[in-house]
């Protein structure tokens, strides 16, 4: 009667707590990236077999770039759970709707992007030199056509004054390769296949911009960064030259489960700790300039690391032991508990009424030792009796209170004889 409704309200509890509360993390995750030729989708690669690690699947989403990877994290049907964006695209880029900005996370910058513009045979130094040239910025939703719009806008060159395509990656080097662009601007790292391949062209031209320092207070995303003469190999470039750099970060939905959040972060320090031709070994990840709210596993897990059982076990057991832990532990102890207490606090009542009878009783004889007492008196102590006597025999007494309900019982006898013979006096 007691234990058995416990046992079933702590299995109960736990079932909800566990399942609507806490719950486990799932076991796949989704990453969208850009296309497969491109820094991000390496990235990706990694990721997916240091997740594959701790018994997480990665789906890997090639797409059009950052624009589109945003849009996949705010759909509402079967959002992506991770993507790598380019700067610009939140606070930075003041292109953030004010009503999403709780919906994407940011739980590292993990790279640093320069702005490319290679040119065939021609040295460049402004924007405002390309008019009528044959330019590729890449495709729709890709960040490098968003920076290339902005800095063709805030030039004030206008598109009918350009031939603009949407060629990126390995089809843009085939194109200056074969002469049918005269300049390619993209957004990528150093190391990416398309910077590695255009650098490799022979009469290809890297863009020195002036004025470098006011096209980044305009966009306060990109910051200009030296690229030494030399740096890339003995020949190039040939002279220093002011590039401008944008990070890329690792984001991630707000509803993320925190676990994976901390995962994916720890996985990213574990990718990106290297050092590159804009940064030094330890730089990255970082929280640095950010263009979208930090979730709040972030800069935890970027100080201290991961938790200590996420430390010291693998993943899934150090979950299984947390919720052990927070949820089966205290409820089960709880069920206890309540399983020793209710009991004891049932006796406790049943203790109380017999005592309060007890109680009634010896006022009753109390009573019965005063001198002067009428019959009226000792008819209304006699109904009193009779009151104990018929709830002491509707009372459904215990097996180990049966001594005490009979012994009770026989006083209230005792004291009704004594009371018949003080009427009959």
């Amino acid at each position: 009667m007691i234990r058995l409704p416990v046992v079933a309200l702590a299995v109960a509890t736990i079932t909800c707590l566990w399942l609507l509360v806490f719950p486990m993390p799932p076991a796949q995750l989704s990453i969208t990236t850009a296309a497969t030729d491109g820094a991000y989708y390496r990235h990706a690669q990694h990721y997916a077999e240091r997740f594959a690690a701790h018994g997480i699947t990665l789906d890997i989403q090639p797409s059009e770039g950052s624009e589109q990877n945003q849009k996949r994290l705010r759909r509402a049907v079967d959002p992506t759970d991770l993507a790598l964006m380019q700067g610009g695209f939140g606070y930075l880029g003041a292109s953030l709707d004010r009503r999403d900005r709780s919906r994407i996370e940011t739980l590292a910058n993990v790279d640093v992007e320069a702005v490319w513009i290679f040119t065939r045979n021609r040295e460049l130094d402004s924007l405002n030199q390309l008019q009528g040239m044959r330019v590729a910025i890449g495709p729709e939703g890709s960040g490098s056509r968003k920076v290339a719009l902005k800095l063709l806008e805030q030039a004030r060159i206008a598109m009918s004054e350009l031939t603009l395509s949407k060629l990126t990656g390995s089809a843009a080097v085939q194109a200056m390769r074969q002469n049918q662009l005269d300049v390619v601007l993209m957004v990528a790292p150093t190391e990416s296949f398309a910077v590695q391949n255009m650098l490799g062209l022979p009469g290809i031209q890297l863009a020195n911009l002036r004025k470098s320092a006011a096209i980044t207070e305009r966009n306060p995303y990109l910051e200009p960064r030296l690229l030494a003469q030399g740096a890339l190999d003995t020949r190039l470039p040939p002279r220093d030259i002011t590039l401008l750099t944008t990070s890329a970060s690792l984001v991630a939905r707000e509803d993320l489960h925190p676990a994976l959040k901390r995962l994916a972060i720890a996985v990213a320090m574990e990718v990106h700790t290297g050092g590159g031709l804009f940064h030094r070994a330890g730089d990255f990840p970082s929280l640095r300039r950010i263009d979208f709210p930090t979730a709040p596993q972030a800069r935890e897990t970027l100080i201290h690391g991961l938790p200590l059982l996420e430390r010291l076990l693998p993943f899934w057991w150090a979950q299984l032991t947390e919720r052990i832990l927070l949820i089966v532990l205290p409820v089960t102890l709880m069920a206890f508990w309540l399983m020793r207490l209710i009991p004891t606090y049932l006796r406790w009542v049943l203790e109380s009424r017999v005592n309060r009878w007890y109680g009634e009783l010896k006022f009753i004889e109390n009573d019965l030792s005063q001198e002067t007492l009428s019959g009226l008196d000792l008819t209304r102590f006699l109904l009193r009796l009779n009151s104990i006597d018929k709830a002491l025999m509707a009372f459904a007494c215990p097996k180990d209170l049966m001594a005490r309900c009979y012994t009770l019982h026989q006083h209230i006898e005792f004291v009704r004889q004594r009371l018949y013979k003080m009427r009959g006096r």
